[in-house]
């Protein structure tokens, strides 16, 4: 960006040849250092800053009627909007929300994808030309028609909203699940057919800036070095109400979330296993894939990293106080894991990459299940494979419950 400005810069005839060298170099450091350091700062406060307002980029051409007289949407066919599974529509505020099919192919139009409207949950999309597609298809456990308590978790700013659903023959088995980055505590309405399969209790919570629970007092994510605690109120608010056995369902950077709260948290013992989708293990890994994704150059999306972990760049991203990456890097600290671990991950994630999920599981036989999925997206698993999504899910459940008991 810094060389193109430069490269239009037209010399004044009358300037002297050896200064106008002078000072064209001086200008295009200075330029080129300005540009690093913009862009190096909008990377790191994007990750860090909660997203209010999402419009997406997925494009809507028409809404059609079929012979049966469902409705379908055509949106222009890109790798988001044809992505397998089922998914939700939603626009900027989520002002509209709607739970859509899998995607087809229209006969005669290849650069169109379909899907049948399944759900309206709120809205319209009259008028409505672009939005988000999310893997969350649910909006409320109801959805699936399961009875969900809504009860309060003390978190550490206030009052956390979260939805429990009461176990049965192993009630006092609890799994709280964790919800990833821009997501909400919905997120993990997908594992209830699992988990109210094999009998436990789930609580589905919310955390700090999710939108639900109180904002964090710098407003901005901690991307696990800080949301912990709030897992931790979690696990306290379990065990208060007749929970014996705890097992944290982290989804991407709940995943992150999960893994400091077994590791830091007082009560990481009475934690007795973790399962993950879609995890980020390395947020090192993740900020550099996604520097390349946006074809940031790699000296910039390090500076952006710098900027995130050093306290000089609080400044910039509004933090207050700065990431420890090197304390998020369960590769690295892979030998410091205590906990029996289920990864569930696609080898198509495009947003989390997979490789740290298989290096980890790699490191730590002993103690890591590893699951891989293919064609899903980022936390797209129990949407493009519910069956082979359920199956792990239940037998390693089946196994820490069985464990538990020979205690």
């Amino acid at each position: 960006m810094a060389r193109n400005i430069v490269d239009t810069l037209e010399p004044r005839k009358t300037v002297p040849a050896t200064l106008l060298g002078i000072s064209l170099g001086v200008g295009a450091g200075s330029l080129v250092a300005a540009s690093v350091s913009a862009l190096a700062g909008y990377f790191a406060r994007r990750v860090v800053t909660p997203e209010e307002r999402r419009t997406g980029n997925s494009m809507i051409r028409e809404v059609v009627t079929d012979h049966e007289g469902k409705l379908w949407v055509h949106f222009a066919k890109d790798a988001e909007t044809n992505q397998p599974g089922p998914c939700i529509f939603l626009t900027e505020f989520d002002a509209c929300s709607i739970r859509l099919s899998a995607p087809e192919e229209v006969p005669g139009k290849p650069k169109i994808v379909a899907r049948k409207i399944e759900r309206v949950y709120r809205g319209s999309l009259e008028g409505v030309r672009r939005g988000y597609l999310s893997g969350a298809v649910y909006e409320h456990p109801a959805d699936l028609g399961y009875v969900a308590e809504d009860v309060v978790v003390p978190l550490e700013g206030g009052d956390g909203p979260a939805w429990l659903v009461e176990g049965t023959e192993n009630k006092n088995v609890w799994v709280i699940g964790v919800h990833g980055r821009g997501a909400r505590r919905n997120e993990s309405i997908r594992a209830l057919p699992a988990l109210t399969a094999m009998g436990v209790t789930t609580l589905l919570m919310s955390y700090r800036n999710d939108g639900l629970a109180p904002s964090a007092a710098d407003g901005r994510y901690g991307l696990g070095d800080t949301e912990w605690h709030d897992v931790q109120s979690a696990v306290r608010f379990a065990k208060e109400h007749g929970a014996q056995q705890i097992i944290l369902l982290g989804w991407s950077m709940g995943g992150a979330i999960s893994l400091q709260t077994a590791d830091r948290s007082e009560l990481a013992s009475e934690i007795d296993s973790l399962m993950l989708v879609g995890p980020v293990i390395n947020w090192v890994d993740v900020l550099s894939h996604q520097a390349r994704s946006n074809r940031i150059p790699q000296s910039v999306g390090r500076f952006g990293q710098w900027l995130l972990s050093n306290k000089a760049g609080r400044w910039v991203t509004g933090q207050a106080a700065p990431v420890n990456l090197k304390r998020l890097n369960w590769v690295d600290r892979a030998s410091e894991l205590k906990h029996p671990t289920l990864i569930m991950h696609s080898r198509d994630d495009e947003f989390v990459p997979n490789g740290p999920s298989l290096k980890l599981a790699a490191l730590r036989p002993d103690l890591v299940t590893l699951r891989t999925f293919t064609k899903a997206g980022h936390t797209r698993e129990p949407n493009v494979d519910p069956q082979g999504f359920e199956q792990a899910v239940t037998n390693f459940l089946t196994k820490r419950i069985a464990a538990r008991a020979t205690l």
